[in-house]
């Protein structure tokens, strides 16, 4: 599991993935949002631009992401 310390309130998806190096660029990320490679709280969601918040999990590839 990657525990990821978000400062402020949230973390765009997009953001969250290429900062913890799950994918190399912007460009991958909205490719593997928008097609449902990506599970937000248990389920896949296709929003880009998704806010993800302390308390949240974010599962790609065999990863476990908690945001704390």
């Amino acid at each position: 599991m990657i525990e990821f310390k978000v400062t402020g309130d949230y973390i765009p998806m997009i953001q969250l993935l290429k900062a913890v190096n799950l994918v190399q660029t912007g460009g991958e990320a909205q490719i593997v949002v928008t097609e449902g490679e990506v599970m937000y709280n248990g389920h896949i969601d296709y929003r880009k631009r998704l806010k993800v918040k302390k308390g949240d999990t974010v599962e790609f590839r065999g990863e476990t992401i908690r945001v704390i």
